[in-house]
């Protein structure tokens, strides 16, 4: 059975869930979510997420809502991305949820996808003090390694890189953070990968921007 992702491609979050699917082989297919113009606070996506937020994983009678629970479902049904001290994965999953995409995804939106006159300075200033700081802390756990946990890629790899090859601005420059520019790339050497933009549908310049 293939499951349906409801996803969009300017969603880190969601790419999580599609990129742990696409290394895994899981036999998956993305529905749009036309998040920008209210897609997610319809009644009918309501119906499968109170919560309003994308991904959703439906396959059958199993819906999942949260990046994390979708690449555990995934990852524990595949035998595949777990490989390693279990307890040390899912510590950086929870690192990633709180400091890493938790605030990327936020200062992106902020400081992109809001009309320049309602871009809030301050909060802008704040969370990008956050980002500069959890970054630094995964470039130097990268440091002398090639994966996050292990010798393997991980799910706590697929995680952590879900906000850091997209091409807007805020606050990540590869060639300030050489552990996590190497890194990236040997992720995104790994049969099924794929950029966001070409992993799921949605990307700003379908929307002129």
């Amino acid at each position: 059975m293939t499951a349906k992702l409801y996803c969009f491609g300017e969603s880190g979050n969601a790419y999580k869930a599609a990129l742990t699917m696409a290394l895994t082989g899981y036999d998956w297919t993305p529905v749009y979510v036309d998040f920008f113009n209210g897609g997610a606070r319809t009644p009918e996506f309501l119906a499968i997420n109170e919560m309003g937020e994308a991904p959703v994983f439906v396959e059958g009678d199993l819906t999942l809502t949260q990046s994390c629970v979708i690449q555990l479902h995934v990852a524990e049904k595949t035998g595949k991305l777990l490989q390693g001290d279990r307890n040390e994965i899912m510590r950086w999953l929870f690192w990633d949820a709180q400091k890493g995409s938790g605030q990327q995804g936020v200062l992106r939106f902020l400081k992109n996808f809001l009309p320049e006159d309602k871009r809030p300075e301050q909060a802008i200033g704040f969370v990008s003090a956050r980002v500069t700081t959890a970054l630094g802390v995964l470039e130097r756990h990268l440091a002398g390694r090639d994966w996050m946990v292990g010798d393997g890629v991980t799910l706590a790899d697929t995680a952590c890189c879900g906000y850091l090859y997209y091409p807007e601005p805020f606050g990540f420059e590869r060639d300030k953070f050489p552990n996590i520019s190497n890194w990236l790339d040997r992720i995104s050497a790994l049969p099924g990968w794929k950029h966001p933009y070409e992993m799921m549908p949605g990307s700003p310049a379908d929307r002129g921007l």
